[in-house]
């Protein structure tokens, strides 16, 4: 299974789309292998699922990420887990470990993406005390 890991510096980033940088990992059988750093290639609204899963990821976990964002990756079969803080590196060899707990969403959004119907507020119970497991 391949992971991405919203990035800033040697953090999770609190927002997935607006990170430097994404970390991807492979998780196989309790670890974590082939680690790759890849530049954020922008935030356009469904742009960035549809480059994930044609990168082969099926979770990405970041601080924060709003509702619209992830019911764009669940179309892609692609699970999110936000609410995630830490070091990246720690924070793949828990999800590896089947340690992770989400959690609710971190971000916060300017008025300008209120506008764009990009609402971060209106969250669902997604990810409020999920344990994130190996698939």
């Amino acid at each position: 299974m391949k992971i991405a890991i919203a990035t800033e510096g040697t953090k999770v980033a609190p927002h997935f789309g607006r990170c430097s940088e994404y970390t991807l990992y492979n998780v196989t059988d309790g670890s974590v292998a082939d680690k790759t750093v890849i530049p954020n290639p922008g935030h356009e609204p469904g742009f960035l699922p549809e480059y994930l899963s044609k990168l082969g990821v099926s979770c990405i976990i970041a601080g924060g990420m709003g509702m619209r964002a992830q019911n764009l990756f669940t179309a892609k079969n692609i699970e999110t887990v936000v609410g995630v803080t830490g070091f990246v590196d720690d924070v793949a060899k828990s999800f590896a470990a089947g340690a992770l707990k989400g959690g609710e969403s971190l971000c916060e959004h300017g008025q300008s993406e209120r506008r764009m119907n990009h609402n971060c507020g209106d969250h669902e119970d997604h990810g409020h005390g999920h344990t994130c497991g190996k698939k």
